[in-house]
Order: structure tokens, then C-alpha cells, then sequence
């Protein structure tokens, strides 16, 4: 009986020194992290403020530098047009575009890493609350950056994704139901399933991983899916798609790349469309503005009337090129409950309004198939030339208004 007594208070004490002992590492590591519930998996960066041609803002736990990026800036990327050292070309140069499925819902901001995006489509996934798809490559090079939260693949943005010559594809499933809509059944009828297409589902931990607690509050499950860049180009480098594919094919030998000025407008002759402001449907929540700063001759977005910004620097988001791109929209009828799968007309012609310089340009657009490019041209049919930096492309319907 006294064996088995001082057996069970060796287990008391022993589970109270355990309880002890989390409980101060884990008040030690949240006062020395200042991360509430969450602590990054890529580790504290240095609080270096490097600049180049290329955007580096400031390092932290979610932004991890992976390279010096302190050299000259000579090297033009493919896909912004701004200059990055051969540092980070060593980088790009090795991997190929990297897509990533991110949501817009309130719940969801501030996003991780729009920031780091060359370009980013924006277009409504479903009800009226915007999605976004960001392109990874050159801007992304240089660090480790936290993503997310991370959704569900949509058809349309498939047809934007194929321009960059099946690029490494990551999202959380997607609308599945047979019909028009059926974007998992394209991926697989594409050739991109179980290769350069990285689909939660079958990747997982700890390329995935949730976060409930990024926010400083808890949010529903399917607000929490981050992954980083690194991990996404290691799981396609595992795969054989690198700069080249299995069939050592070199993307960037297919690719069509924009064009962009060799010089931006100087100050005295950029313009005055200062307010760019448009909806995809009537929520507000949803509503999209872009303030122009002259001085820096960029655009800065606001997201449902606020300042949109990028979780892992805390900043501002901002674009060098602004796009509206006028597109049908249409239910997909696939009998999924309350028909919210949408299509959008992404291949054919339509108008487009591009706005850089402080000026607005009528123009318009074209996309013969799903693998070619999207074209811009301005109001005498002459192909845009875009400055260097964010390209940043918003799909409303055909017929929706954009005041300016």
C-alpha cells in the first residue's frame, strides 16, 4: 500500500515540474518573440532595412532572409521587369513560377505575403468575396516568406496560372463537382496533378500547416492554412520541376514575358488620377481603392476601405501598375448547392483599364487559348508597356463601373 502511494505521489510531482516548467518556457518565448499563440517556423530574421531595385523591406520571424542582397542591381526579372542583384538570380533562375491561392475574406486579414508577389490576380471566387492568386519568382527570391492564408483552386484562375508554363500550383482543393466549374478535374485532365500542382490534400504537414492564433485572435479552420515559399519550390524540386521539368524543358523558353519602359515617366509629366475606386459585386467589404503617390509613382490599395496590408512586414500594399480587366461572369449551373460556382470569360477579347504614371488608359485585352499569354494594349491598339515593379491585375464583371 506504501509502495503504491509513493508511486502515485511520483507521479503528482512529476507531472507538476512538467506543468512548471512549459509554463515558463512558454511565457519566456511569447514576452522574447512578441508573437501571440504562434511562433514562426522559419526562426527571427535580422532587422536589416536592405534596399535595391527590387523591393526589401524590413526582415522578422516571417520574412526570413536567405541570401545577401546587398550587391549592385543589374540583373532584369522576367516577370516585374526590376533590376535584383546576380545574387538572387542565382536563386530565380533555378526554380520557375510559383502560384499560390490566397484568400480575401474578412477573416482572413492582413494576408502573409502578397507583399512579395510579382503579380497578383484578384477576381471573385465565390459570393461576392474576392480571391487572389499571387505569382512567386523574383521578388520572392530572396527569403523564406510565410503565405496564406491559403484556398481552394477556381477554374479562371487555371487559365491565368497556365500563362506561366505550368508554373507550380498551390491551393487547398477546389470546386470538384463535374461541369464547366470542375477545377480539380482540370488539373488532372492538364497533366499537373501529382506534379507541378501542390495540392494540399495530398502534401500536407509541415509543408502545410495551420495557424488559428496569426491573427492575435482564433479564426475558423478554413482561415488558417499558411505554407512558405522555400517549402513550396522544395516540394516541386522534389517532383523534377525546377527551372526545368521532368522532360528538362525550360519554362522559360515557352513564356511570353510583358513589356516594360526602360525609364519611368518623370515627375513633371506623370498625371493626375490620384482615386482609382471599383467593386467586383455590392459588398463593401470587398470594395477595392488605389491612392497614386506621385512622388513615388506607385499606387497604394486599400481593401474594403482600409489599408491593405502584408501581415509579415506590416505594410502597406502597393502596385507599380494597376489593372482593371473587364470580363463575362456567369453561374457555372454544375448543380453544386446554391449554384455559387462562377465562370469567367478569360479567353477571347475585352476592355481593360491600366492605370500607371498617375494616368488612365482605355484599353484593352486578349487571350487566344488557355495557355497564351494575356495581352494589354492601350486605346490605339499598340501592346502596354508597364513600368518595372507589381503588376497587380483586378477581374469585374463586364459592365461594372470603375470611377477615377
Amino acid at each position: 500500500m506504501t509502495e503504491s502511494k509513493n508511486k502515485l505521489l511520483f507521479i503528482l510531482i512529476s507531472f507538476g515540474v512538467y506543468l512548471f516548467s512549459t509554463g515558463i518556457s512558454y511565457a519566456f518565448f511569447t514576452k522574447n518573440t512578441n508573437i501571440s499563440g504562434f511562433i514562426s517556423p522559419l526562426g527571427v530574421g535580422s532587422n536589416s532595412n536592405n534596399q535595391t531595385s527590387g523591393i526589401h523591406t524590413q526582415n522578422n520571424a516571417n520574412r526570413k532572409p536567405l541570401i545577401d542582397v546587398s550587391g549592385s542591381p543589374t540583373e532584369t526579372c522576367p516577370l516585374n521587369g526590376l533590376k535584383y542583384t546576380k545574387a538572387e538570380r542565382n536563386l530565380w533562375e533555378k526554380r520557375r513560377p510559383l502560384a499560390v491561392m490566397i484568400e480575401n475574406h474578412v477573416e482572413s486579414r492582413p494576408q502573409s505575403g502578397l507583399s512579395d508577389a510579382d503579380i497578383v490576380y484578384e477576381a471573385v471566387a465565390e459570393g461576392g468575396i474576392a480571391r487572389f492568386m499571387a505569382i512567386f519568382y523574383c521578388q520572392a527570391a530572396a527569403y523564406e516568406s510565410i503565405i496564406g492564408p491559403i484556398r481552394s483552386a477556381r477554374t479562371y484562375f487555371l487559365d491565368w496560372a497556365s500563362e506561366y508554363v505550368n508554373p507550380l500550383y498551390a491551393h487547398v482543393g477546389g470546386a470538384n463537382t463535374p461541369g464547366p466549374a470542375n477545377a480539380l478535374g482540370q488539373i488532372e485532365d492538364y497533366g499537373w496533378a501529382g506534379n507541378n500542382d501542390l495540392n494540399q490534400f495530398s502534401i500536407g504537414y509541415p509543408t502545410f500547416w495551420r495557424d488559428y492564433e496569426r491573427l492575435g485572435r482564433t479564426v475558423a479552420t478554413e482561415h488558417t492554412m499558411h505554407s512558405t515559399t522555400t517549402k513550396l519550390w522544395a516540394v516541386g524540386e522534389k517532383r523534377g520541376y525546377t527551372n526545368l521539368d521532368p522532360e528538362k524543358n525550360n519554362w522559360l523558353d515557352a513564356y511570353t514575358a510583358w513589356k516594360f519602359v526602360k525609364e519611368e515617366a518623370k515627375f513633371a509629366d506623370r498625371g493626375s488620377v490620384n482615386n482609382i475606386n471599383y467593386n467586383f459585386w455590392k459588398d463593401n467589404d470587398y470594395a477595392v481603392s488605389w491612392q497614386y503617390d506621385q512622388e513615388n509613382n506607385l499606387y497604394r490599395r486599400l481593401n474594403g476601405g482600409r489599408p491593405h496590408l502584408d501581415l509579415n512586414v506590416n505594410q502597406q500594399l502597393t502596385a507599380k501598375n494597376v489593372v482593371v480587366q473587364f470580363a463575362t461572369e456567369r453561374n457555372a449551373n454544375d448543380g453544386y448547392p446554391g449554384n455559387i460556382h462562377l465562370l469567367y470569360g478569360t479567353i477571347g477579347k475585352g476592355k481593360a483599364l491600366i492605370f500607371k504614371d498617375g494616368q488612365a488608359i482605355e484599353g484593352a485585352w486578349a487571350k487566344t487559348k488557355r495557355t497564351a499569354r494575356t495581352i494589354f494594349y492601350d486605346d490605339k491598339g499598340r501592346e502596354i508597356s508597364f513600368n518595372p515593379g507589381r503588376i497587380w491585375i483586378s477581374v469585374i464583371p463586364t459592365g461594372n463601373q470603375v470611377s477615377y
